[in-house]
């Protein structure tokens, strides 16, 4: 068993979706980023990367690379998978919380768990998503952009 921990951040900036764990949410801006700038997703997989030892996905998936111009963060995350499988891993469970002021997510946690979970090729039951705010402290309370973080367990196969 190896155990790895993520974390990402990223700017909330106006005419971009809001794509969470796979999910559109609904809301007035969207992550920055180059790929979907899906945080919590990118969370999930640094972890994974980490327990791993495979490096993270600045190198795996760089921004310098037009292959992953606003690609599906889902995707990436099915290759860091493969990436595991391929180091005779597979992954136990994650747990990863998200950080943002606004807007809620409970309503569409349960789909974002469900997101993870296949592309891990895992149980959803596997996958678990919080949410907190920082009581509109820091970059994240005062909504100018979202943190998470994440914890992975794998085992070698």
């Amino acid at each position: 068993m190896r155990m790895g921990h993520g974390y990402d951040v990223h700017r909330l900036t106006a005419g971009r979706p809001l794509i969470l764990g796979g999910v559109h949410v609904p809301y007035d801006r969207g992550l920055d980023g180059h790929s979907d700038a899906d945080v919590l997703t990118h969370a999930v997989m640094d972890a994974l990367l980490g327990a791993a030892a495979l490096g993270d996905i600045g190198h795996l998936f760089p921004d310098s690379d037009d292959a992953f111009l606003n690609i599906s963060s889902l995707v990436l995350l099915s290759r860091v998978r493969d990436a595991l499988a391929n180091a005779g891993y597979r992954v136990v469970n994650i747990d990863a919380t998200l950080i943002a002021q606004a807007p809620k997510v409970g309503p569409y946690r349960r789909q974002m768990q469900e997101n993870l979970a296949a592309a891990l090729a895992i149980g959803p039951g596997c996958v678990n998503v919080k949410a907190t705010t920082e009581e509109h402290l820091g970059f994240t309370g005062d909504g100018s952009g979202m943190s998470a973080h994440a914890v992975a367990l794998i085992e070698h196969i």
